[in-house]
C-alpha cells in the first residue's frame, strides 16, 4: 500500500489533525507547523495528512479542508493560521489546483486558501500530539473540534471511521 502526502493549513492544528484522524483512507497525520518557500517560508499551522487513493481521493480532502477552517476569511491571524494546501509534487500542485477552483463554484465567497510548496515540517511537542484522541472533554475540544466532527458526521458520514467518532453518535 503505497501513502500519499498532503499538507493542510488553516486554524489550529489540533483541529486540522482532529478532522483528518477520523478519515477512512488516511493512515497518519503529523500535527505541527510546515513553512514553504518564498513570502511564505515562516512556519504556520498545518498537518501533513498521509493518505491511500484508493481508500480516499485528495478532492474529498482538499473538500474537507475548505468547508472545516474560515477558507474564505483573511482575519489578523492568517501568518500563524495560514490557509493553505501543500504540495509535494507537480502533479500533486495541478490536481489541488483544478480541484480548489472547481470546488470555488460550491462557496459564496472566494477561497483565499494557498496553493503552497511544502518545504519544512517541525513536529508539535508530544504533549499536544494526538490532542483531541486524548482530550475530547477539555473546553477547547468541546468548543472548536467537536462541532468540526458532527458537520463530518452529518456531510461525510461515509468516509468517517465510526470508531473515531463514536463518543459523538448519541450527541449528534
Amino acid at each position: 500500500m503505497e501513502l500519499i502526502k498532503v499538507g493542510f493549513g488553516g486554524g489550529c492544528h489540533w483541529c486540522t489533525e482532529a478532522v483528518f484522524q477520523s478519515l477512512n483512507g488516511v493512515h497518519k497525520v503529523e500535527q505541527g507547523w510546515v513553512s514553504s518557500t518564498e513570502k511564505n517560508n515562516t512556519f504556520s499551522e498545518a498537518a501533513i495528512v498521509h493518505f491511500n487513493e484508493k481508500e480516499i481521493d485528495l478532492k474529498t480532502l482538499i473538500e474537507i479542508h475548505l468547508r472545516t477552517h474560515k477558507s474564505t476569511s483573511n482575519h489578523s491571524m492568517r501568518t500563524k493560521y495560514r490557509s493553505a494546501v501543500y504540495y509535494f509534487s507537480l502533479h500533486q500542485k495541478e490536481k489541488s489546483l483544478r480541484i480548489i477552483n472547481e470546488l470555488q463554484l460550491d462557496f459564496k465567497a472566494t477561497l483565499i486558501t494557498q496553493l503552497l510548496a511544502f518545504k519544512n515540517f517541525k513536529p508539535s511537542t508530544k504533549e499536544f500530539q494526538n490532542y483531541y484522541q486524548s482530550n475530547p472533554d477539555k473546553p477547547f475540544c468541546e468548543n472548536y473540534i467537536k462541532p468540526k466532527l458532527q458537520f463530518l458526521m452529518q456531510k461525510f458520514s461515509h468516509k468517517l471511521q465510526k470508531s473515531r467518532v463514536s463518543h459523538l453518535i448519541s450527541t449528534s
